[in-house]
């Protein structure tokens, strides 16, 4: 049986995890770090876990239908609770580690989540803070780590471990839920980021991540897929993990490492060696800075290589691979002295990168294709499950987010908004049926994204609807482009655009810390951010990376003015998401005054 065969046959997804246990028994399905170095987690032993704790699950009470909350970092356990979630009958409301109490305590109210699955004592400690302020249904607290007292004890606690462990007597969940569930029945309500408001439950069906799966397999088939090793750091309480980070990589067998964390990526990923990896275009043009800083260091040669390196890689992708004699021997050359010392960076049989989450700026991504590294930018979003196009290694076009998946259909409305019909199409909002009935019309999903499809049938996202600056005059205004062009700069690391019914527009920076670093040091002034803010000298020298910038916009694209940001957008200050977008209406909020004086500035 073909694997396309597989997923459309696959009723549901314990049924793709248990076919696929029972096939790869043995063999490693997942690794973690510790002290003596990565160590496996089989199938077998995956799959023993999930049986027991759907067991135990069920004999706490869980009924077909109750949702579970599961906040815990990327790790086996994460994988065994949320089959197992679904094997007791449950649906699995995935949380960040990074919520508050209040966030967690939305989660909880909106869901009515009756038990919840933390796996440290200090993210636990935090979900019966948020239990504590009324109005749940929680029951019951599951933990891997030993449960806080004192807080909440009307909640009873349970050792996940003793719970996993659990001997099974009577009927096997985990074989039942394979023969009851249908592709069409809630496997999890993922809650969307909140970059535009209160976080939604998106409920998303068994048969839209399978056929998300079944995509992502038509696009990597091209690479032969066999026995493939990923890298997963992105949360998987975010959808794109959810199907990228474990029920794609189970669907082919392959093996999964968990990252430590963000800090070690770069170590472990070395140490990992993966064949496909995923990521948010944050880390690609994190990739990019550090590739420049680094050839900056090393002198002219290294410099004068890296730019003949890109040369030829810019010509080849525009010219369809193709090159005269004298260049292709050049590129060959380049080819086995830079590339193959870039590849060897990244482990030295990396497949491919797939970038989602967010739009990647074409630069970067032609950057690191020049080097040799494949890119396939992705776009998608929770409502579809959430993957809809990709660029296939075949022919990636950088601008475009690539040709919808197969069995996805996609229509561009009047308005330019992007229209998606298929599998892997939500259920609906959780509890939210008028905005259900608003978002998927006749079976369309209304995206809120505007693009268009270009003449090979690719995709191409020009901004979110919402996100769309309407200017005093009337002009629409894309933000994320000419945000894109800022951090691009050196200069600069993380730019916000305003000008919602105004005349012109204004930008919030925030500074690169090496370019803060090495500026101080030529003008023999210190490097903190708080003294270089008033400096003339040093905000003049950010004006006029603006003013680079400018000279490619039209004239109601460029800035005219700009002030600093107090500190980087960051997920703990609410500025980002958990996955690094931005959370432009919180910048808003917290800014307002600073972007209110921008304009009254320039008017006196």
């Amino acid at each position: 049986m073909s694997m396309g065969g597989a997923y459309r046959d696959w009723p549901n997804l314990l049924a793709m995890f248990a076919r696929q246990a029972e096939r790869l028994a043995d063999r490693p399905v997942a690794w973690v770090r510790g002290r003596e170095g990565w160590s496996p987690w089989t199938w077998r032993e995956v799959e023993r876990l999930t049986r027991g704790l759907a067991h135990s699950l069920a004999g706490l009470g869980v009924k077909p239908g109750d949702r579970v909350l599961l906040v815990s970092e990327n790790r086996p356990e994460w994988w065994a609770s949320d089959l197992a979630i679904m094997a007791a009958g449950g649906i699995t409301v995935p949380a960040y580690t990074t919520n508050t109490p209040a966030d967690h305590h939305h989660l909880l109210t909106d869901s009515g989540a009756v038990a919840a699955i933390a796996s440290t004592k200090a993210l636990a400690e935090r979900v019966l803070k948020a239990a504590s302020q009324g109005g749940t249904a929680l029951r019951h607290l599951v933990t891997l780590d030993a449960p806080p007292e004192g807080l909440l004890t009307a909640v009873s606690r349970h050792d996940w471990r003793a719970l996993a462990e659990a001997p099974v007597s009577g009927p096997d969940r985990l074989d039942e839920a394979t023969r009851r569930l249908k592709r069409d029945d809630v496997a999890c309500i993922i809650y969307t980021s909140g970059t535009g408001g209160t976080p939604k439950g998106v409920m998303l069906t068994h048969g839209g991540m399978l056929h998300n799966s079944a995509g992502a397999h038509h696009v990597l088939d091209t690479f032969g897929l066999d026995d493939e090793v990923f890298f997963s750091f992105l949360p998987l309480s975010h959808s794109y993990e959810h199907i990228a980070g474990a029920y794609f990589p189970m669907s082919i067998g392959a093996q999964v490492y968990f990252a430590r964390g963000v800090e070690t990526i770069m170590g472990d990923v070395g140490e990992v060696r993966p064949t496909i990896m995923t990521a948010v275009p944050r880390l690609y043009h994190a990739i990019r800075e550090r590739i420049l800083r680094d050839t900056a260091k090393k002198g002219r040669l290294a410099r004068l290589l890296l730019d003949h390196t890109l040369r030829l890689g810019h010509k080849r992708y525009h010219q369809d691979g193709k090159l005269g004699p004298l260049d292709a021997l050049m590129d060959w050359a380049l080819d086995r002295i830079v590339r193959n010392r870039m590849r060897r960076r990244f482990g030295g049989r990396l497949k491919a990168f797939v970038s989602g989450g967010a739009p990647l700026n074409p630069e970067v991504g032609l950057f690191i294709h020049c080097l040799g590294l494949t890119v396939c930018q992705g776009y998608g979003q929770t409502e579809a499950s959430p993957v809809i196009s990709v660029n296939p290694p075949w022919k990636v076009k950088m601008h475009t987010a690539g040709p919808p998946l197969p069995d996805t259909e996609i229509k561009i409305a009047e308005d330019g908004e992007i229209l998606v019909r298929g599998e892997l199409v939500m259920k609906g909002y959780w509890n939210l049926p008028d905005q259900t009935a608003q978002t998927v019309v006749d079976g369309w999903l209304h995206t809120g994204d505007i693009g268009h499809l270009d003449e090979d049938g690719y995709l191409v996202i020009t901004d979110r609807k919402k996100d769309l600056i309407v200017n005093a005059g009337g002009d629409n205004i894309s933000p994320q482009r000419i945000e894109g062009l800022l951090a691009l700069r050196p200069e600069i690391a993380q730019a916000v655009a305003f000008g919602d019914r105004r005349p012109y527009l204004v930008a919030l920076v925030s500074p690169d810390p090496e370019f803060v670093r090495t500026w101080a040091r030529s003008q023999r002034k210190p490097a903190d951010l708080d003294v270089l803010r008033d400096d003339p000298d040093f905000l003049a020298a950010l004006r006029s990376a603006l003013d680079e910038v400018n000279r490619q916009l039209s004239v109601i694209e460029k800035v005219r003015r700009f002030d600093l940001l107090d500190a980087p957008p960051s997920i703990d200050n609410g500025e980002l998401t958990p996955t690094l977008k931005i959370r432009r209406h919180i910048i808003a909020q917290h800014y307002a005054g600073r972007i209110d004086a921008l304009y009254r500035s320039a008017e006196s």
